[in-house]
């Protein structure tokens, strides 16, 4: 059998283990958590980090925080977790799927485009946010969705679950020319830190913003 991924745990992670464990503190809050959550915020540039269970429950709180009514579209890529379509559709959206770029596998921004300004053609403006997730290890092309996000007044979900510590240089008027970290685009992003990612915590997800309404808000 050949393994997905193995972790790597040396002796600092295990006398942090047990140093977390001697406080007390093993779940919800507690030292280790919240300075995971300020550092990782911090090194992806964003505000605000609120641990979650996993990547799952991050992303339906992300998607919950924003407020859709029913039949409220919100744009991801065909080819993703089923998370993404699920905390859409839990939070009473309609998921509007647009195809991937065969070279990364991340949404095609050309399409995503099209969909959009079809959409807001036909005046109805029922497009609320779009999520671009960016998949192994590959960032999506993210200028052209922040193009689009200030043109329609679009909120974005980046879904960075895949792409600890990569960066993407964007030459969008208000950041660059710069390489930026992935995780940092969105008005809200989402991690993973299951076993299999790039950063483990067994279990374990973060969501990030530096919109204080959104870290505030509470669960529904």
């Amino acid at each position: 059998m050949i393994p997905v991924n193995e972790p790597v745990i040396g002796q600092k992670e295990i006398e942090y283990v047990v140093d977390c464990l001697n406080t007390g503190w093993i779940s919800s809050a507690g030292h280790y958590i919240e300075e995971f959550e300020q550092k990782w915020a911090d090194y992806c540039g964003m505000k605000y980090g609120i641990a979650m269970s996993n990547g799952t429950t991050a992303l339906q709180a992300a998607v919950g925080c924003i407020g859709l009514q029913p039949g409220d579209m919100i744009l991801i890529p065909a080819f993703t977790i089923i998370s993404c379509a699920s905390a859409v559709v839990n939070n009473r959206g309609v998921p509007v799927l647009v195809d991937c770029d065969p070279r990364t596998w991340c949404m095609d921004v050309s399409q995503a485009k099209g969909i959009i300004e079809r959409e807001f053609e036909k005046g109805e403006g029922k497009i609320k946010a779009i999520m671009p997730v960016h998949i192994y290890g590959h960032p999506v092309n993210m200028d052209p969705i922040l193009e689009l996000a200030e043109r329609y007044n679009l909120i974005i979900i980046e879904d960075a679950a895949e792409v600890h510590g990569a960066e993407y240089l964007s030459h969008y008027k208000s950041i660059g020319p710069q390489w930026k970290r992935c995780g940092g685009f969105g008005h809200i992003s989402t991690f993973s830190f299951y076993a299999n990612k790039l950063i483990t915590t067994g279990e374990g997800g973060m969501v990030l913003t530096s919109d204080a309404g959104y870290a505030e808000k509470p669960a529904a």
